[in-house]
């Protein structure tokens, strides 16, 4: 849903002749949306999901998705880059310049209702990365996932962040995320009680459960030998 309005403004201006905000709508994206927020998350399903489970193939096409519409948009400003970055990416496709932009990456029927939710979702975590940094300055923690979240949230928001379900921990970056209904926003940031799984960096109360792979968390277990974890948002 973000890169579709993004790629409608870039369409947008290169229609009115007006190549400046595009460049920086690009950088924008790149660095707040992609590297501060989306790429962050999907890291531990890239890395951890089974090689070819519907989460991680999900995730790629996403990303190829997104790539390619990308470049379709640098190219008037980065026009060699562009060309050689496709011809790479493409090689038994004849140039970048032949193809139209907004035909990779649909609006997928997003509703208002959806992007308002993940608005809530990520002011959250917004919030949590303060609390986080509180906690690693203090010493409590290392990374944000040897800390486990405790939040309490205001009717409304509440039922934005349970709807991930089990996934929100994902979002957040850390091992484990319990949500309360409140008054009011709370965020509590503890560190994990619970060992650390080789494979995955995530502490959990089943690392070890497996007897052959004492050293893994039950979720690496099944993404390894298994029929792999279930993941529906994150």
């Amino acid at each position: 849903a973000v890169a579709h309005s993004y790629f409608a403004e870039f369409a947008a201006a290169y229609e009115r002749f007006e190549f400046h905000p595009v460049v920086q709508q690009l950088q924008t994206f790149c660095s707040e949306e992609l590297g501060g927020f989306y790429l962050d998350v999907l890291k531990d399903r890239l890395y951890t999901a089974a090689r070819t489970s519907p989460a991680r193939r999900s995730a790629q096409t996403a990303l190829a998705l997104i790539r390619d519409e990308m470049l379709k948009f640098v190219a008037p400003v980065l026009s060699f880059t562009a060309e050689e970055a496709w011809r790479i990416i493409h090689p038994q496709d004849a140039s970048v310049f032949v193809h139209t932009w907004r035909k990779e990456v649909a609006d997928l029927g997003v509703t208002p209702e959806f992007v308002a939710k993940w608005d809530v979702i990520r002011s959250y975590r917004s919030d949590l990365l303060k609390r986080l940094e509180e906690a690693r300055e203090a010493g409590e923690i290392g990374s944000s996932l040897q800390a486990e979240v405790d939040i309490v949230a205001p009717s409304g928001e509440y039922e934005a962040l349970t709807s991930l379900g089990d996934d929100l921990r994902f979002v957040l970056i850390t091992s484990a995320a319990r949500i309360t209904p409140g008054p009011e926003r709370l965020i509590r940031v503890t560190r994990s009680a619970h060992r650390k799984c080789k494979r995955c960096w995530h502490y959990r109360a089943d690392v070890g459960s497996d007897a052959m792979h004492s050293g893994l968390c039950g979720r690496c277990v099944a993404n390894l030998f298994g029929a792999g974890e279930p993941r529906a948002f994150a």
